[in-house]
């Protein structure tokens, strides 16, 4: 009988070379990924691709915009007039003003002729007529971006008040390049207009969404340091900080930075890299008038504990104090004796919150949270749809809105 065994018997060096082609060829694969990664790290971490990456002002959706042209986009002729603002560092920025419905609807039926743009005599008389709201917007796109041109239609109906909106320096028709401090200017250059053009001071809610969130806390903070109150601050799907977005941060489904928290130096890294800050934690505390906080359980690019943490800080200054917190790293230990006065202060905190919260179930909705804050009203609505852009567009939201700022109603 022929012994074949010698044929199919696969030779040890046959198999320790196609384990190596294996093995080298994930090598290879690992080594290009890492490089791959630290590649895209190290450019997220310039100022040019970090600015894109958080402002995305180069998309400027709907491309080609004509803003001279608003009725393109879905608004009632008459009711727009295309502006530019210009800023104390002389940067010239593309903006909307948008007729309070009750206003817009007198106009119309006033006149026999269809309506052209509103004269700024017009929009002189709406501010004086009417709230008026400094629309600050998320990132990327402009201030024609069909979802944002719903909400000027819901604002401006609903909440019968008056619409003022800016493209952000670098954004659409605006001159410069976006900043954390250039983004600040914009938002004064708007507020000043508005009160240069009639519009008093009570009269003006301040109003942000994502991005804008950042800069309408920043405006807020300086107008109370400048002792000057608006009607309120109303913050959607609002962020902790820039560098708290950044550590969710995902590119296509992919935790991008995800890697570099694992170890203390990569968090170091990370906080060090990111050059646009917008700390809305450390400077909400200073806000002088009401606060309106709006978020959704279903928002995949901000996650709502944003909105509970930013919540948290308003109302901190009205519970019991703990002079025992918990130790800041695993190898400290806390006494007993600590470790029972921590959790009897907890203990205590949380039947001071719940005293001082009132809370709504809504079933087919959300929940409200309401307590007296040190400077005002504090209203959190968190509803179980709307997902991060279309927070705004749920007429719960506006009827809290609404409630909260006293809209609704001609001045």
């Amino acid at each position: 009988m022929h012994d074949d065994s010698s044929a199919t018997a696969e030779s040890p060096q046959a198999s320790r070379k196609d384990d190596g082609g294996l093995l080298g060829k994930l090598h290879k694969f690992a080594y290009f990924s890492t490089f791959l990664y630290a590649c895209t790290i190290a450019l997220l971490a310039t100022p040019f691709f970090q600015r894109h990456a958080i402002y995305q002002h180069a998309v400027r959706i709907p491309w080609g915009a004509k803003f001279d042209l608003p009725e393109k986009y879905g608004l009632a002729p008459g009711k727009t007039l295309n502006l530019k603002l210009v800023t104390s560092d002389n940067v010239t920025l593309g903006a909307w003003f948008i007729l309070g419905e009750p206003v817009f609807q007198t106009l119309r039926a006033a006149s026999t002729t269809p309506l052209g743009q509103p004269s700024l005599q017009t929009v002189e008389d709406a501010l004086k007529t009417l709230p008026t709201i400094l629309y600050f917007h998320g990132n990327a796109a402009t201030r024609a971006a069909p979802t944002r041109i719903r909400h000027y239609s819901a604002f401006t109906s609903r909440l019968k008040a008056n619409i003022l909106v800016i493209d952000y320096r670098g954004f659409a028709d605006s001159d410069g390049i976006p900043s954390e401090e250039g983004l600040t200017e914009d938002a004064k250059a708007a507020w000043h207009w508005a009160l240069s053009h009639g519009a008093q001071p009570e009269n003006i809610l301040l109003f942000g969404h994502s991005l804008g969130t950042g800069v309408t806390s920043r405006l807020a903070t300086w107008l109370a340091h400048e002792g000057v109150k608006p009607r309120g601050v109303a913050l959607l799907a609002p962020f902790t900080s820039l560098a708290a977005v950044v550590e969710t941060y995902d590119l296509a489904g992919f935790p991008l930075l995800q890697p570099l928290q694992s170890f203390a130096i990569g968090r170091k890294l990370l906080k060090k890299l990111v050059h646009h800050e917008f700390d809305t934690l450390s400077v909400v505390k200073d806000i002088n008038v009401p606060v309106f906080i709006a978020h959704s359980q279903n928002d995949v690019d901000i996650p709502l504990s944003h909105s509970r943490t930013i919540l948290d800080v308003l109302l901190d200054p009205h519970l019991p104090s703990s002079p025992i917190s918990l130790p800041a790293t695993p190898d400290q230990i806390l006494g007993s004796e600590d470790y029972t006065a921590f959790v009897e202060m907890q203990k205590q905190r949380r039947e001071k919150r719940s005293e001082l919260v009132r809370k709504t179930e809504v079933p087919t909705f959300g929940n409200i949270e309401e307590f007296d804050g040190t400077a005002g009203k504090v209203v959190y609505v968190e509803t179980f749809w709307g997902a991060h852009n279309n927070v705004g567009l749920q007429e719960g939201v506006q009827d809290v809105l609404a409630n909260t700022f006293g809209l609704g109603a001609e001045l």
